[in-house]
């Protein structure tokens, strides 16, 4: 099995110097030294189990990086799946079993109902501290290093799990926010998600729960009887209620952001899809945009 990460590294290590190369060696469960300089880990247990890429292919994934001097990237969570997060459209847990069918949180929902922000902030809460332990792996390093490299232009990633700002990315756009903030829906006021755990500790300080599942949004699940008596965190300068900062489901990217990514695919010279399905729209449009520009595209994913 050849997994997104090591076909990075190959693109890598064609298009760096001799320096890099070495930074990039096989370097394998290795810890964080520090949050500002993860070293490199690599947790297969969720990825997906795929063919061998052929020497062929990586050739002519190498070229296509190689050849671009504006690249402008977008990601998935399928890149995340080596620091130990899962994806969303795989089928298996870790010991072969069927994962359970969990349906998304919307975003309507959400707004609407106390009952739903109860179960989502419990699922949340119950998450978050190994949802938050998650170092990068070699594939974000890799895009900081082209960064630095001049040879990336833009990022855009669809994963809220922080892992590209922890390896050090700065050109970079989160299309569907971050998990590690949240805001609240009357006044707009943000609070870092870290400050909220004590918060909901001290809220819930004889509640607790063990989770059956884990998702790759910090969510987690719960049967209904877990999530009984969790009192959910309120916005300290008005009252209103909480939301983690993501974009959910039926909610719109927000037309700035929109906007912003379109501006840099119009700078950039060739698009590389990286641990991404494209099956929803919000980063679709972006590939799909680039095709009508004329711009190549190229797809690293495992799955279809």
């Amino acid at each position: 099995m050849v997994s997104i990460a090591t076909k990075m590294r190959s693109i890598f290590c064609k298009n760096a110097g001799t320096s890099a190369r070495a930074a990039l060696a096989p370097t394998w469960k290795c810890y964080a030294t520090s949050s500002a300089n993860p070293a490199f880990v690599e947790d297969l247990n969720f990825v997906p189990p795929t063919d061998i890429a052929s020497s062929d292919d990586i050739q002519k994934l190498q070229d296509f990086v190689h050849h671009s001097k504006r690249l402008l990237v977008i990601t998935g969570a399928g890149l995340s799946t080596e620091s130990g997060l899962p994806d969303y459209r795989s089928v298996k847990s870790p010991s072969g079993k069927d994962r359970p069918v969990i349906g998304p949180v919307m975003y309507q929902d959400f707004v609407k109902s106390a009952h739903i922000r109860q179960g989502n902030w419990a699922r949340n809460y119950v998450g978050w501290p190994r949802f938050s332990s998650h170092v990068p792996n070699v594939s974000h390093q890799t895009l900081v290093q082209w960064e630095r490299l001049g040879k990336l232009h833009w990022l855009v990633t669809q994963n809220v799990d922080d892992l590209h700002r922890k390896a050090g990315s700065k050109k970079m756009t989160e299309l569907h926010g971050s998990a590690f903030r949240a805001v609240c829906l009357s006044c707009k006021h943000v609070v870092p998600r870290s400050e909220l755990q004590q918060v909901i500790l001290d809220m819930n300080p004889h509640w607790e729960a063990v989770p059956f599942e884990i998702r790759p949004d910090a969510d987690v699940a719960l049967t209904q009887e877990q999530i009984q008596g969790f009192r959910a965190p309120s916005c300290r300068k008005c009252g209103g209620p909480l939301k983690p900062d993501m974009v959910y489901f039926g909610e719109c990217v927000p037309k700035d952001t929109v906007e912003l990514v379109f501006h840099k695919l119009e700078e950039s010279d060739r698009v590389l899809v990286a641990g991404a399905s494209l099956q929803v729209y919000s980063a679709y449009r972006f590939a799909l945009a680039a095709h009508k520009q004329n711009k190549p595209v190229a797809i690293l994913n495992i799955g279809p």
